[in-house]
């Protein structure tokens, strides 16, 4: 006998049809023994729903009513299941974040967890209970309802196979996995068997939108085993493990494990500023002072006392504020210079544990990128992560290069 969470998101639970196959589907590993705790979000479309109803009332609502109105979302879908699983004959009771025990701080709409009260759910499920909790929210020491921001679900999910040491945290989605790619964009990408944390997370900041990067952070921090899993589909879906937890056979893991990209960005560059220290805090203090988040960082070598460029990225949305803030501010501060800008950019991005003992990959990136006459405008690196800046009409282009050049195209390729 196991002891599984699953996580359903909206789309699986996004009619009253298919609430009913998600409880049949839980059923199922009730019927084989297992005990099952179930996380569900917010049916397809409700909390865009309630945050619309909430923007025509007030344009500038408080967060603590946000979260109150919002959370609701969430208690509609529990309710809905627990009956269609009573309907089939298996004791279920619903909670809502605040009744489990979900304790976070009291940062509304975007609140952390901080300890989950296990005890009435292990007693639920010693009773042969389902235990179906609400997703995305939690309550603060005030009593106040709070919610983890959007995706959270998955946060959720996690941290109670965390708490109560499940065997393993199903997140079932509208994918039967984790690709090599987007298949909508290369339609040769591959379901990966296995993924490690690492690389999981990298993909997740680069643009991949499987999984919520602060689940997987969970995960990693208390070794949780993650599979990604299918609402509408059966099969073995992709295990995300630690890199210490894969199998001995698979230690000669490929060098590439997926392609991730983004047309979310956009490239400043500051020309003519002064090659002094400090330059790079007043330039990059004032946009984080704005809550703008930067991205890449490319600072060109000037011979003493000239001057350089200083290019960075930013989300696409925070664009014309950087923008602005750059002529507004940081060209007056450092007494001269000219700014210009690029929101025509795509970032594209090779992830894999195998980089760490193989040498090459950047160049043989390079060199694919070179042969379909693509030009790389930015790089960047880390341990397991190259990642590059091109035009974004050449980002579709490249991704289908690279996957087919790292051989990622293959039918029998398994994420070792």
């Amino acid at each position: 006998m196991a002891l599984y969470v699953q996580k359903f998101g909206g789309t699986s639970v996004g009619s009253v049809e298919r609430i009913k196959a998600v409880a049949e589907k839980v059923k199922g590993f009730r019927d084989d023994g297992h005990q099952v705790v179930v996380v569900v979000s917010a049916m397809s479309g409700e909390t865009n729903r309630l945050i619309g109803m909430a923007n025509e009332i007030n344009d500038e609502p408080t967060p603590r009513e946000m979260d109150m109105l919002v959370s609701t979302g969430e208690q509609v879908t529990i309710s809905l299941l627990a009956l269609a699983l009573h309907k089939l004959g298996v004791p279920a009771t619903s909670y809502t974040g605040s009744q489990v025990g979900i304790l976070t701080d009291s940062a509304h709409t975007k609140a952390r967890i901080q300890r989950i009260e296990t005890d009435e759910m292990r007693e639920d499920l010693d009773e042969g209970k389902v235990v179906v909790v609400a997703g995305f929210q939690g309550v603060d020491e005030e009593g106040n309802i709070t919610t983890l921001g959007r995706g959270g679900s998955d946060t959720t999910g996690v941290a109670l196979a965390a708490a109560l040491g499940a065997d393993e945290c199903q997140i079932y989605t509208d994918v039967d996995g984790v690709y090599t790619t987007d298949p909508r964009v290369c339609s040769k990408a591959q379901r990966l068997d296995s993924i490690t944390v690492e690389e999981m997370l990298e993909l997740a900041s680069l643009g991949s939108k499987v999984l919520q990067i602060r689940s997987v952070e969970f995960a990693g921090k208390y070794n949780v085993p993650l599979r990604v899993l299918s609402s509408f589909q059966d099969g073995p879906g992709t295990l995300i493990v630690a890199e210490s937890d894969q199998d001995e056979d698979s230690m000669e893991e490929p060098l590439i494990s997926g392609i991730a990209f983004t047309a979310n960005e956009a490239k400043l560059t500051l020309l003519n500023t002064p090659d002094v220290p400090g330059v790079a805090s007043r330039i990059l203090g004032p946009i984080a002072d704005a809550n703008i988040e930067v991205d890449m960082i490319v600072q060109n070598v000037a011979p003493a006392g000239d001057y350089t460029d200083f290019t960075f990225t930013v989300a696409k949305g925070d664009y014309k504020k950087t923008l602005k803030i750059l002529e507004e501010q940081v060209i007056p501060d450092l007494g001269g210079g000219e700014v210009n800008g690029d929101d025509n950019i795509a970032k594209v991005s090779l992830v894999g544990v195998g980089m760490r003992s193989h040498a090459g990959v950047a160049s043989k990136m390079f060199r694919v990128l070179a042969d379909e006459n693509i030009n790389i405008r930015m790089v960047s690196t880390s341990e397991i992560k190259i990642s590059v800046v091109i035009d974004e009409k050449q980002m579709e282009l490249a991704v289908r290069a690279l996957h087919t050049a790292f051989g990622l195209d293959k039918s029998d390729i398994e994420s070792e």
